[in-house]
């Protein structure tokens, strides 16, 4: 693989003042990343165009309010022209609100209401799944097939990790949603130890450390149409050693 990125929110406490976005950002390029997601982070667009620039590293992907995106959608899009961003994506519904039909289904027609007007304004919205959108409905529909079938402007940032935890077939997934994935979060999902408790349990890790098929995920992916391979992994700041595990993950990724 080539041209990987990575959403900062791996490692959002490296980002949170210019200098340290800036310092990490030229840490990435020398990994071989090549392009951000941003988010993790105060959304700034001025200071967001100051560094993509100045590392000439790409922004193709946001992750904003859901507030932002519903009720003040053009100046939105006007904050990512700052930066030549033309993806703005929602990292998650909130998710008191899946449990409650009716008001799920509401902000799914406000989202892809929004995701019209960028649209015909020269973006696309994208929504990050995790596991609840595999939450079954009162009519045995999940939510994530809700959003397919009736939400045709709401793109998908697909998510390796979560579509493994929620249980569901990837590679079938990916299968209905040609012309609906611009990005991917590659994330490896990894059974880790505990030998106190004697428990075993799945976590976030480095790509290719894990149990998941990159091959043949990122090929089926390239098939239906994605053009942004992002590396994530939602707790490599909580870690040790963050940097070590994200680049872990793009060695690997360049091997396959």
């Amino acid at each position: 693989m080539e041209n990987i990125g990575l959403n900062l929110y791996s490692i959002r406490t490296l980002i949170s003042t210019e200098e340290d976005f800036l310092a990490t950002c030229k840490k990435l390029k020398e990994m071989g990343y090549t392009k951000i997601q941003y988010s993790g982070a105060a959304f700034d667009p001025d200071r967001i165009k100051r560094v993509s620039e100045e590392v000439s590293m790409p922004v193709v992907l946001t992750h904003v309010p859901i507030d932002r995106i519903i009720n003040d959608t053009y100046n939105l899009m006007e904050d990512h022209k700052k930066f030549n961003c033309f993806e703005i994506g929602l990292g998650s519904l909130p998710w008191g609100a899946v449990l409650n039909e009716e008001e799920c289904k509401e902000k799914i027609k406000k989202l892809n209401e929004a995701g019209r007007i960028m649209a015909e304004n020269g973006f696309k919205f994208t929504y990050h799944h995790h596991h609840v959108e595999f939450y079954k409905f009162s009519n045995n529909e999940t939510l994530f097939d809700y959003i397919i079938r009736t939400a045709p402007y709401i793109n998908f940032t697909i998510d390796t990790y979560w579509l493994q935890y929620g249980g569901v077939d990837i590679l079938s997934t990916l299968d209905k949603l040609k012309g609906r994935v611009q990005c991917v979060h590659l994330k490896d999902y990894k059974i880790f130890a505990d030998k106190e408790k004697v428990d075993f349990k799945p976590d976030f890790a480095p790509c290719g450390s894990g149990t998941l098929d990159f091959k043949k995920i990122v090929s089926k992916l390239k098939e239906i149409g994605c053009e942004h391979f992002l590396v994530e992994q939602d707790n490599a700041c909580e870690l040790d050693h963050t940097m070590d595990l994200i680049k872990e993950s793009i060695d690997y990724l360049k091997t396959i």
